[in-house]
């Protein structure tokens, strides 16, 4: 019987590969916080203040703080 050739594991998802995460998480994760404590957070507040136009910082946290992002797509 021939051997097959090829890796019979291309396109299938190890276990331990994970999504990235975004420089956001990494932050709320520095500052040791719960996603129910990033409005109250003046640290985040602040971060999000000096990077929401180049770094991900979600929607409704930008509009609870009143943030205006300056992205264009």
């Amino acid at each position: 019987m021939a051997k097959k050739s090829g890796n019979p594991n291309w396109g299938k998802l190890g276990k331990s590969e994970t999504a990235p995460t975004s420089e956001f998480e990494r932050v709320t994760r520095g500052f040791d916080l719960q996603p129910d404590e990033y409005v109250c957070s003046t640290e985040l507040r602040e971060w999000a203040k000096h990077n929401k136009d180049s770094k991900y910082v979600p929607e409704a946290l930008l509009k609870a703080w009143g943030f205006k992002s300056e992205v264009t797509l």
